[in-house]
């Protein structure tokens, strides 16, 4: 495991669309499908990242908090599967149901989504305003494995408030950190 920063895709960048299966329903899902009223969520995992393994709960909890109130919310594993298996789409199917995500899974096989979004390490996050334009970027909050710090959300929850309440996100946005994303090695 590398331990890898978010690029920190710029503010103001046009949400990149996808088309990608959900692991769950099987159904193929756009940007559109799962955006939400007033915002989405766009968030790089996987199921074998110790860094996504410490703060799943929480991305339960902040999607249950936030999609009543019209926030959208994804979740994309882009890792290459031949190497890590555990992050193969039957697996993140059966994590999902597991942990009970109330977002969707979806599988970038080909890995152009998560070079679109220009995305890092896992976890990573990507909120984007009612439209579909880059407000907030980085981590979830200040909590690492191993730390006595507690997962509570508190940069991305800050964000949404703001955004929510037509207010400027709060500076300064720090990138996230986890384990990189696994690309695959071309042959």
């Amino acid at each position: 495991m590398a331990l890898t920063e978010s690029n920190m895709l710029p503010l103001g960048t046009k949400a990149p669309d996808f088309r990608l299966p959900d692991t769950v329903s099987g159904k193929e899902l756009s940007f559109a499908d799962v955006k939400g009223t007033h915002g989405t969520v766009v968030m790089f995992i996987c199921n074998h990242c110790p860094y996504v393994k410490h703060v799943n709960e929480e991305l339960v909890r902040l999607a249950n908090d936030y999609l009543p109130k019209g926030i959208g919310f994804v979740a994309i594993s882009s890792n290459d599967v031949e190497n890590y298996p555990d992050d193969s789409p039957d697996k993140m199917r059966a994590q999902a149901l597991a942990l009970g995500y109330p977002f969707p899974y979806l599988y970038d096989e080909t890995q152009d989504v998560a070079r679109a979004y220009d995305a890092a390490c896992t976890p990573d996050f990507y909120l984007f305003d009612a439209d579909d334009r880059l407000v907030y970027r980085g981590r979830l909050d200040d909590s690492r494995p191993g730390s006595d710090v507690p997962v509570t959300g508190k940069d991305l929850r800050a964000a949404l408030d703001a955004l929510l309440a037509g207010q400027p996100i709060p500076e300064p946005q720090y990138p996230s950190m986890g384990c990189n994303i696994k690309w695959k090695t071309s042959v």
